[in-house]
């Protein structure tokens, strides 16, 4: 007798966004080189993920500029060299920078226009905006509350479709915020309407600080797509594993209809204004579980565990996936390949 495999109704591809080199990054306490970010983007580009952030550029009207993160200082500098040496890549590579405010775009448009001297690759770039579901934590982000928020994202957006360049929405504290506690999914919903409504193309859904169970979250992805209507192809999973709980939370977003998820390499990331928050769920430990659900991911395991196991090093820091930890053991313990 033959039974069908419990998640074969999920077959088909889903679309893995990589934020390590961005959301990852920001967070460590020394300044990582510049080189080293790049040689990051490129190790991530030849490994078969087609959407990869980069990084952000902001003016210091808000926290996330320089002045509060001088991680990303080095914005112009990454962006110069993705387009004057595009990256090798099996496929084409989507780059996405955060610039949640005018400056941000205008200095991101200057840099994507300037001439570089080579033809145009078949990478692109977009741009992405960040809202909270939480006022207390909007402030503390972004130095507004959310309905500001949205007016200030209203001209950026414009503006950037205006010049053909789309646009992302990430909402963060999706489902509680440690300054205002538990958050409502008829507050979450709001923002990301908002943010659609303004042009978004998809909102990526921020479980910033890892508290998501899968009742939680399962709660709030079925009243976002059942009960207010917005269509499961508009919406993105980021969940922190902060509790551990990350790709359980994966398969309720799966089961619900989501094919998009955030994921960082080797789990770096966590969140400044959100303390004990660790990284996004890893990147080798959600391909692991995806492709072990029969859905294709196309991202190459093999590539993508080796580059945990090398920026972790790099960083001097713990590589905090599983698999990636677990199976470069069994790479070092008797020579097999991964």
């Amino acid at each position: 007798m033959t039974v069908d495999h419990p998640l074969s109704k999920h077959s088909g591809v889903v679309k893995i966004v990589e934020v390590g080199a961005r959301d990852g990054l920001q967070n460590e306490k020394g300044v990582v080189p510049t080189s080293t970010k790049i040689e990051l983007l490129e190790k991530l580009s030849s490994a078969g993920l087609t959407h990869i952030e980069a990084a952000f550029g902001a003016d210091k009207l808000t926290r996330k500029s320089p002045k509060w993160v001088p991680q990303m200082a080095d914005t112009p500098e990454i962006m110069k060299h993705l387009r004057s040496d595009p990256p090798a890549a099996p496929a084409g590579v989507t780059y996405s920078y955060l610039t949640p405010n005018m400056k941000g775009l205008t200095d991101f448009i200057t840099h994507s226009t300037s001439n570089t001297g080579v033809s145009v690759s078949e990478h692109a770039s977009e741009i992405a905006i960040f809202g909270s579901a939480s006022e207390a934590f909007s402030q503390k982000n972004i130095n507004c509350s959310i309905a500001e928020s949205l007016e200030r994202f209203r001209p950026v957006v414009q503006r950037a479709l205006d010049n053909g360049v789309r646009v992302r929405g990430y909402v963060s504290m999706v489902i509680a915020c440690p300054y205002d506690g538990p958050t409502s999914p008829m507050k979450v919903a709001e923002v990301v309407e908002g943010l659609l409504d303004l042009g978004c193309y998809e909102v990526s859904l921020g479980d910033t600080n890892g508290v998501g169970t899968p009742g939680t979250i399962g709660t709030l992805v079925n009243y976002l797509i059942r009960d207010r209507g917005i269509p499961a192809e508009k919406l993105a999973a980021h969940f922190h594993d902060t509790y551990g709980q990350a790709i359980v939370n994966c398969l309720v977003a799966l089961e619900a209809g989501i094919r998009t998820f955030d994921s960082s390499v080797a789990g770096l990331g966590g969140c400044p204004y959100s303390k004990g928050a660790t990284g996004n769920v890893a990147t080798e430990d959600l391909v692991y579980f995806l492709e072990g659900t029969g859905v294709r991911t196309n991202v190459d395991m093999e590539k993508i565990v080796e580059i945990g196991d090398w920026i972790s090093k790099k960083l001097g820091r713990k590589n905090e996936s599983k698999v990636g930890t677990a199976l470069m053991a069994r790479r070092r313990n008797d020579g097999s390949r991964l």
